[in-house]
Parts: C-alpha cells; structure tokens; sequence
C-alpha cells in the first residue's frame, strides 16, 4: 500500500490527534513513531482505519532514528505533535 515512510495522525485513541510517521506495515495494522512520547525502539501498533494520513509528496527514506523522525515531523510544519480539526 506505501505508507511507510509517510505522516499520518492518529484518528482514535488517548493518542488522537497526534502526528507520527509509518515505520512499517503488518497486515491491516502499522507501527508509527513521533521520536518523542513513541520511540522508533518501542513503535505504535495501529490499525489503519485508526489513523490519516497527511501529506502526499513527504515521503521518509533516511536513516530511522528518533532524531530524523522528530526533525521529519517538524520539517513538514508539524512543530508539536497534534493536529486539531
């Protein structure tokens, strides 16, 4: 489907609203990472009914690493880490 490497907010749950990038894909699920409260080493699983994805053109390919991540969500003009309606 290529979602990895792309941004996505998260639709439901405590962490709603939050934006994160696509690790990887399981199936009908995804493991998202912001580099902050979710670490790249303890990833969120999510199912993608779960989630929005933001922004087409941005596509990450670097090295995967808390720091890239943040510096990727922030580089695509998201500065915190939610997204309100």
């Amino acid at each position: 489907m290529g979602f990895v490497g792309r941004l996505a907010a998260s639709a439901a749950g405590r962490d709603k609203g939050s934006v994160l990038c696509v690790l990887d894909e399981e199936g009908g699920y995804v493991l998202l990472a912001d580099g902050r409260k979710r670490k790249v080493e303890t990833p969120k699983r999510k199912k993608l009914k779960h989630i929005v994805l933001l922004d087409d053109a941005a596509v990450y390919g670097g090295p995967v690493t808390n720091k890239a991540v943040r510096a990727f969500i922030r580089e695509n003009g998201f500065v915190g880490t939610a997204v309100t309606d």
